[in-house]
This record gives structure tokens, sequence and C-alpha cells, in this order.
């Protein structure tokens, strides 16, 4: 049976899929609804098989291209995926990185032709629902700013989608976290350090409690082990774990109809 409702998560690397939206697509993939995952870079940028990033002279891109990719298809099946889709594009690195200078990187794709693709993937999945990250990339980094951009474009040309949300953490969540995260002496990765901590309660349209896929999520992030900055969330206090990744924050950034009902549900409302 084909399920009523699609969801469909724009992200930008490996392990994004973990760390931003695992509670969600868990939560509506056991719903029975169609959960499909778009990656736009093989992340080969990431930590390598001794912990260098992709910045460092000795860094071995094709080891961790490879590694990420298994790591990926492990973690987008406990995330609740039901068909996985990886773009190819190069991840760019870091803002200043040499490497956003390549012409196969992510940020150097041309947005409409990326935003076609999306939308040709959108309506044959017939997505009601698309999730990537804000304007500011949840925390500036360059290819999560370009799966905005390419993804805000693909709703100039799809069809059936309805509605567009931002994963986001109120600066109340984050404060708190990073606080009593640092008191415990928690290693952070830079997605946390270097969120945005200037989101009000007011940008939060839909808060979902997903405390029930806590080890789940923490399952999810332990599958991508070559990135070990991330590490720490996955042996921290369950506690600790529940504080930022129980509940997921989400602004409705986009929708092309009145919306009601949607605070504790990204479909709610929709027929």
């Amino acid at each position: 049976m084909t399920p009523s409702k699609t969801l469909v998560c724009v992200h930008a690397h490996p392990d994004d899929e973990a760390l931003f939206t695992a509670g969600a697509t868990a939560h509506y993939a056991a719903l029975g609804y169609r959960v499909v995952l778009v990656t736009c870079t093989l992340g080969q940028l990431g930590l390598d098989d001794q912990g260098r990033p992709g910045s460092h002279p000795d860094h071995n891109a094709a080891w961790t291209k490879a590694t990420r990719a298994s790591e990926l298809l492990a973690a987008g099946e406990l995330c609740g995926f039901t068909r996985q889709v990886q773009l190819g594009y190069f991840d760019s690195g870091m803002k200043g990185w040499a490497s956003g200078d390549d012409p196969r990187a992510f940020i150097n794709a041309d947005v409409e032709s990326v935003g076609r693709v999306l939308a040709a993937l959108f309506d044959e999945v017939r997505a009601d629902v698309v999730v990537t990250y804000d304007e500011n990339g949840f925390y500036g980094h360059p290819d999560h700013i370009q799966a905005n951009r390419v993804t805000r474009k693909a709703l100039a040309f799809a069809t059936t989608v309805k509605r567009l949300y931002y994963p986001i953490l109120p600066s109340s969540v984050l404060d708190r976290f990073v606080t009593l995260a640092t008191n415990d002496g928690v290693s952070l990765p830079a997605w946390i350090t270097d969120a945005n901590n200037s989101v009000g309660d007011d940008q939060v349209a839909a808060t979902l409690d997903v405390s029930k896929y806590s080890e789940l999520k923490q399952r999810a992030i332990a599958a991508h082990a070559s990135q070990v900055d991330n590490a720490d969330l996955v042996t921290m206090a369950p506690e600790l774990f529940q504080l930022i990744f129980g509940t997921e924050y989400y602004q409705r950034a986009w929708s092309n109809e009145p919306v009601a009902n949607d605070d504790h549900d990204l479909f709610g409302g929709l027929s």
C-alpha cells in the first residue's frame, strides 16, 4: 500500500540526518509515512582514519568518502528512511578552506539546476513536507547554506510540496545544554558550539516530543563512528542527551496554504 504522506529531508553531509532530524523521521516512519533522505555531498572532508580534518595536508579523502558512505546507509536505516538519494557533490569544507574553490564543490553548483533535480524528486515521491536548514545553515557551514538555497529554489518548480520546515534550537535550550555539557566536561562539536544562539521561542512553529527515540538517535549518531567529534554525544548521560535530542523544534519556513494544527505535527491539518 502506498503511504498517504511523504516527508523528504535535504541534508548536506552524511551524519546530518542523525544529528538534526532523526527523531522526526523515526516518528513518521513508525506511522507508516514514506520518509526520504537526500544527502547533497559525499562528506569526503570529514575526519579521516587518523582523525584529521579535510583541511589537513595529509587528509585521506578516499578513505573518508568510502567510510562515510557505508555509515550513512546504516544510520539512514535506523532513522527510518525508506529511500536514500546521494547527489554526489564534493564536500566544500568550512568557510575559507581551499576546497571551496573546487568547481565540484557543492557551494559552486548551479542553484537552479540542483533545484530542478530536487523538484523532480519531490514530485516523484509526492513529497508533502520538506525539511532542510535555515538561511544560516543552522551553524554557518557553507554546504548547509547551499542546501537551503537549492531546496528553496526547488519549491519554485515542485508541484506536490505543501510545507517547508527548518530544524532549529531555541536559544534557551541551546544555552542551557551548552552550560550543562561544559560543566560535565563534554567535548562539543562545531555544529553545537557555532549554532545560532539568537533563535527565539517565537520562531518555533512545531515542537515534536521524540524522547522515545533518544536511544535510537544515539545509535544513529554512533553509526557515524568515523566522525569522532560527535563521540561525546554518544556516551553522555541520558538526561543531558534528552535535553537537546529528546525534543525537536521546527520553524515553518514556507507553506502553499494557510496552516493550522502543526504545533506538534509537521503534517498537522494536511488532508
